[in-house]
């Protein structure tokens, strides 16, 4: 063994050396290997087969990757919030090995395990030098594909060369671990018994044997980025799973093939004895449409003419054909002035259409100068958001003209007028009429799941869903979620709260089981209000979320022109009856936070602090960091730590996790407000657990930030 990862560095420092005779000619690649983004291992991260490589995905990309590797079936979801950054979730069945000893409680269900992988850029790749990455297998999942690595990949016409050291599960071939020079901790590795989920073992990391792995990916002209792989396989199988997975031969080939830029397919022989397959499918999302073009574009007022000079010394017809045609494109007026002196129609309005305000503030603006008469030269646009000033935006009508269908230039946009908005109605010359109570709502399927447990691999609920909400005032609306079990599997969930702490979160099971047929999961009533410049305050009432429900409020100080705010939150709440009902069990506390949030205005990296109480009367605090890209796709992670011991936290040592969401305007042709995603963490507690409630404050205030009109300002004539 010691012999063949000799001979490997050997060639690898050969070809390395070649690099620098010959160089890349980029037309040509750019004819002869298309597709040529970097591919998926079997681990579901970026890299060789089964062995890393120091490749990443520009920043702003997912992907998804389902592999097929007896006696493992993988699926996993990878995250680039930068370009020097990769983070990646795997969810594994390993069908070799039962969930528990107690098949009377998981029956023949096979093992399942979640782990985390983290991978950093320490160098950019240059004509002379590889580029070189520092990375983390299942950094915080149970240990048993744990590993450490360091490794380098240098790009020579159409081979991409691979080396790699690694410590843990790629230390397949036993090299004497240097860093026992520096320390006695690294000469042994502990021992991962693989039952226990979400902690990190910081002691173990680059300890015991060291190994080297390495490889060549071939790309192959002329067919569509078609590239071949072989690589020697760094990783002892002798330790990686439960029973040993055994393993033929050290080398491993395999063809990758992607039909499109985003979609991959795989083929390979693992170990000398295993076939593998799978595929992956990846998108960036780091700039605005960048995966389906819109369709969706502003629509002329139809005897736009005719319209102007009604509406000349017209105020009256003026004010009603812009209620009329905005209303028609989804922007609602709530009031309106004129100033035939200055020449200047203001605009206070509202919508829900578009995930941009900059956007809907370009519609307004497009829609006035149709029909406004010639005599106006400026538009002051204002938009509310339940009811509350946000912004406001004067746009000179020739600018306006001047630009449509170019680049904004600079000097447009240094000249912008962007004010914060407060504002009273009681000065406007037109208040359209508005019939309140005003009532939505909307009836769709839903589905609950539990997926992975112990005691099945899923367990679900289809449901149909009725939600509403009712507009008693501007800013005073009562929300309900209803919902109707129609089929479903829960019965049989067996798995009980072992926490020695409030069940504020770990009765979930019960819930699943109780909460089959009718259940209320949410019905709140939610005041909003500013009290001055830049304070924005809510009050809120009812059953919150599936779990609890109660009274609150909260308040938060955000200025305008600043990159930060900060609030504070107050909630009484008492524990809902497992079966979704209106009523109520004993558990009762108050929870109240002091939040500080701070968004650096050109990486759009979002920090926030959250210090208090949470629901089962641990104190602590929460962090969370995440990044918006141009697309609206919003990347994050967050950590927990309270006074409550390790111990008294159970499985997982403390609270964790990740998300991200993705506007729901990215998968369709037209422009639409709202967003999907996904969450997880590696253990759900009762430890660190926050309330759920709608509206909250930070998210309601998000068009009040002069950042974020700059941001967006691009937008303007989409």
């Amino acid at each position: 063994m010691k012999s063949s990862s000799k001979l490997f560095t050997k060639v690898f420092l050969f070809l390395l050396f070649l690099s620098n005779s010959y160089s890349v000619k980029a037309e040509i690649n750019d004819y002869i290997y298309p597709n040529q983004l970097p591919s998926f291992s079997n681990y579901g991260t970026i890299g060789l087969l089964n062995n890393p490589s120091a490749r990443f995905l520009d920043e702003g990309s997912l992907g998804f990757a389902w592999n097929h590797m007896q006696p493992y079936l993988r699926g996993s979801l990878v995250a680039y919030p930068f370009n020097w950054f990769e983070a990646s979730f795997q969810y594994t069945d390993i069908n070799n090995q039962l969930y528990s000893e107690f098949q009377s409680f998981s029956g023949n269900q096979t093992f399942k395990d979640k782990s985390f992988d983290i991978k950093l850029k320490l160098m950019n790749e240059t004509e002379v030098m590889p580029a070189l990455a520092l990375g983390f297998r299942d950094l915080a999942g149970t240990g048993i594909f744990s590993s450490e690595y360091l490794v380098a990949s240098k790009r020579i016409n159409n081979f991409d060369l691979t080396l790699g050291l690694g410590w843990g599960m790629l230390s397949g071939n036993d090299i004497t671990n240097p860093l026992t020079r520096i320390s006695d901790r690294f000469k042994v590795r502990k021992i991962v018994d693989g039952t226990k989920g979400g902690e990190f073992s910081v002691d173990s990391y680059f300890s015991g044997e060291m190994g080297v792995f390495g490889g060549i990916e071939w790309y192959l002209p002329y067919l569509n980025g078609a590239r071949i792989k072989i690589e020697y396989d760094g990783i002892d199988y002798s330790k990686e799973g439960f029973p040993p997975v055994k393993q033929a031969k050290k080398i491993n080939a395999g063809i990758v093939y992607p039909f499109s830029e985003r979609l991959q397919l795989k083929l390979g022989l693992i170990r000398g004895n295993t076939l593998n397959f799978g595929f992956t499918y990846s998108a960036n999302f780091s700039k605005k449409n960048s995966f389906i073009p819109k369709l969706d574009p502003h629509e002329p007022v139809e005897n736009a003419e005719v319209l102007k000079m009604i509406n000349t010394d017209n105020d009256e017809f003026l004010f009603k054909s812009s209620l009329k045609y905005l209303a028609d494109r989804n922007l609602h007026v709530q009031a309106a002035n004129v100033d035939h002196k200055s020449g200047e129609l203001e605009i206070a309005y509202s919508q829900n259409k578009h995930a941009s305000y900059v956007r809907a503030t370009g519609r307004v603006a497009r829609v006035l100068d149709d029909i406004a008469p010639y005599n106006i030269n400026s538009f002051k646009l204002k938009n509310l958001n339940a009811d509350q000033g946000m912004y406001q935006v004067v746009i000179d009508r020739s600018k306006l003209q001047r630009y449509e269908g170019k680049v904004i230039p600079k000097v447009h946009l240094s000249s912008l007028n962007v004010l914060p908005a407060s504002h009273t109605f009681e000065d406007y010359q037109f208040q359209p009429t508005t019939r309140l109570p005003k009532y939505f709502y909307k009836i769709a399927p839903m589905v609950r799941s539990q997926i992975g447990g112990p005691d099945g691999f899923y367990f679900g609920n289809f449901r149909i869903a009725f939600k509403s909400e009712t507009l008693i005032t501007k800013n005073f609306t009562v929300d309900a979620d209803f919902s109707y079990g129609v089929t479903d599997n829960m019965g049989e969930l067996k798995l009980a709260s072992d926490s020695i702490l409030p069940h504020v979160r770990t009765e979930i099971v019960q819930y699943l089981k109780q909460g089959r047929g009718f259940t209320v999961d949410s019905f709140q009533a939610n005041y909003f209000s500013s009290i001055g410049n830049d304070i924005y305050t809510k009050i809120s009432a009812g059953y919150f979320e599936q779990m609890f429900g109660g009274v609150g409020g909260e308040v938060l100080y955000r200025p305008f022109y600043k990159p930060w705010a900060i609030g504070a939150e107050l909630w009484r709440v008492k524990q809902r009856d497992f079966d979704g009902s209106f009523n109520f069990i004993d558990y009762q506390t108050t929870t109240g936070f002091i939040n500080f949030f701070y968004e650096h205005p050109g990486s759009q990296i979002l920090f926030k602090l959250k210090g208090g109480r949470f629901l089962a009367k641990d104190s602590g605090v929460n962090l969370d960091f995440s990044r918006r890209f141009k697309s609206g796709l919003n990347m994050g992670v967050y950590f927990s730590l309270t006074d409550i011991s390790r111990e008294e936290f159970g499985e997982g040592s403390f609270d964790k996790g990740f998300y991200f969401f993705i506007p729901i305007e990215t998968f369709f042709s037209n422009y639409s407000s709202g967003h999907t995603g996904f969450g997880l963490r590696p253990v759900q507690r009762d430890g660190a657990a926050v309330l759920y409630h709608s509206y909250d404050l930070f998210g309601i205030t998000d068009q009040a930030s002069y950042d974020h009109i700059l941001r967006d300002w691009d937008d303007l004539y989409d």
